[in-house]
């Protein structure tokens, strides 16, 4: 019988059983999509710099779609923000900006057109595991919220980061325009 060369076992070391997602339902699809609600009020700006309004548009449809996420960083030296595709590649959202990457962006009381670009898996796991150092609570409590089984270990949040995508927003350099302004946060001009 053939015995494997010393050091083969350790190089395995087996991933974390942290679960697979699940896509909210019910109640939770109501609690998840009640933000939408806030920023058509013009109430966006409780909600501070911590979740942003991103529009897009159907990759099937070419309609103007929504959805809340949170912002796991803002860059304000290169003014980009970073969000998280919880569900990976599944997500519409996500299908959606990789079609059409022009989307405009509503955080805070700014409104922009912006630019949406996923991350290589290196460097969205540098931003996710800078996240969860920042926020290890909020980090335990939205990934248990999606479906992952956590008990906050860093191999954990590695494993999650090999699941998630994580996309850059650029917004647009415009001067003044889309800060604060009154116009409509529809997708940006020459978006279908």
């Amino acid at each position: 019988m053939h015995n494997p060369p010393r050091g083969c076992m350790a190089e395995r070391v087996p991933k974390p059983q942290i679960g697979e997602p699940r896509p909210p339902r019910g109640l939770l699809l109501l609690l998840f999509r009640l933000p939408i609600s806030l920023f058509h009020a013009g109430l966006g700006w409780m909600l501070r710099r911590r979740l942003l309004l991103l529009t897009h548009t159907g990759r099937r449809t070419d309609l103007s779609r929504e959805t809340v996420l949170e912002v796991i960083h803002h860059d304000a030296a290169s003014d980009v923000y970073f969000v998280v595709s919880a569900w990976g590649e599944r997500t519409d959202w996500l299908r959606n900006v990789r079609k059409t990457p022009e989307v405009s962006i509503h955080v805070g009381r700014r409104r922009a057109a912006a630019l949406a670009r996923p991350l290589s898996t290196e460097k969205g796991e540098a931003e996710l595991l800078d996240y969860v150092r920042r926020h290890p609570i909020a980090a335990r409590l939205l990934s248990r919220l999606i479906g992952y089984r956590v008990t906050g270990t860093e191999e954990e949040y590695r494993e999650i980061a090999r699941r998630v995508v994580v996309v850059a927003l650029h917004p647009a350099e415009s001067g003044e325009a889309g800060r604060g302004d009154s116009r409509p946060h529809g997708p940006p001009a020459g978006v279908k």
